[in-house]
């Protein structure tokens, strides 16, 4: 499969997954699709391996670094951003979870002491300030509704899953540049977070109920299958291919598609103001990655690092 197209499967695909998740809300807690979602995943993705006889057998300490990847990927991360989308508009959740690139470069000058040059901050602050901007006239609206608490606890919910997604990204490209397969290695990073998750359900005494509905039905297989296991693979082996710091780009069309979706299905609408915010994220975003591809970009003097480019999606 090409490039180009790996690209725009993946961005069409994660672009659409911010409205499906709103069909899981309702009948079934929060927590218990993110359970479904992820275990039935995991099971097309051993299938898969399976029938491509792929080696999925890892030893104890790669087992232990795949539930900490399931944990804070596909657990917490997701947990956090259904429980945003019941307090926001689809669209706005994309949004703000685009921080997730200031987020993982932020953990990466801490963690991997990687350098951020100027750039990469302008485009940051440029890229907050538009999330600002795109938030003002729903926080408006919500305050002459009486509900202005409901903005900023979804905003704080998704703030907090972009976190976890980038501490995740983070911990798979450790995990990524000591070897290992991507397919596997999802398959049983993914069981992980559904059995974590499951764990978490039953602690908190959240019952297993199933929605019937075809509304139900459909959407949670279009994000096992599709938002979990097609744009992923996509997005990795795109990444694999062309590098982490332009497979990213992927943050900057994913809000736009996400808020195309949410205009037409969800009644969104559009003031000056935010749609001057969302101009404002996008540029952020390309600044921000070209700064950070820029520096990532081995000097023709220096031999290349192993590992250096490859990451993972938050």
């Amino acid at each position: 499969m090409p490039d180009w197209l790996l690209f725009l499967v993946s961005s069409l695909v994660w672009g659409t997954t911010w409205l499906t998740i709103k069909l899981q809300l309702g009948v079934v807690a929060p927590a218990a699709s993110v359970a479904y979602r992820f275990g039935a995943a995991s099971l097309v993705l051993f299938a898969w391996c399976a029938v491509r006889r792929v080696d999925l057998r890892f030893d104890a300490r790669a087992h232990a670094g795949l539930a900490v990847l399931g944990a804070l990927q596909f657990a917490l991360n997701y947990l956090l951003i259904y429980a945003s989308e019941a307090h926001l508009a689809s669209g706005l959740v994309a949004v703000v979870f685009g921080t997730v690139v200031l987020w993982n470069i932020l953990g990466s000058r801490l963690f991997l002491r990687v350098p951020v040059p100027p750039p990469v901050v302008y485009g940051a602050c440029v890229g907050m300030l538009g999330v600002a901007l795109v938030f003002a006239p729903e926080m408006s609206r919500l305050a002459r509704a009486g509900a202005a608490g409901d903005a900023p606890l979804g905003v704080a919910l998704a703030i907090a899953g972009s976190v976890s997604a980038a501490a995740g990204s983070l911990w798979s490209q450790r995990m990524y540049a000591r070897g290992g397969g991507v397919v596997a290695s999802s398959a049983w990073s993914m069981l992980y977070g559904a059995v974590i998750v499951a764990l978490y359900c039953v602690a908190r005494g959240t019952p297993f109920r199933f929605d019937p509905s075809p509304a139900y039905v459909l959407s949670l297989a279009y994000l096992a299958i599709f938002g979990s296991v097609v744009a992923f693979l996509a997005y990795f082996t795109l990444l694999q291919r062309i590098g982490a710091a332009r497979a990213s780009y992927t943050a900057v069309a994913t809000p736009v598609l996400a808020m195309i979706t949410s205009t037409v299905f969800e009644g969104y609408r559009w003031t000056a103001l935010a749609a001057s915010g969302m101009v404002l994220v996008l540029v952020g975003n390309v600044m921000v990655l070209r700064g950070k591809q820029a520096a990532a970009a081995p000097r023709r003097d220096a031999p290349a690092s192993p590992g250096v480019e490859k990451s993972a999606r938050a």
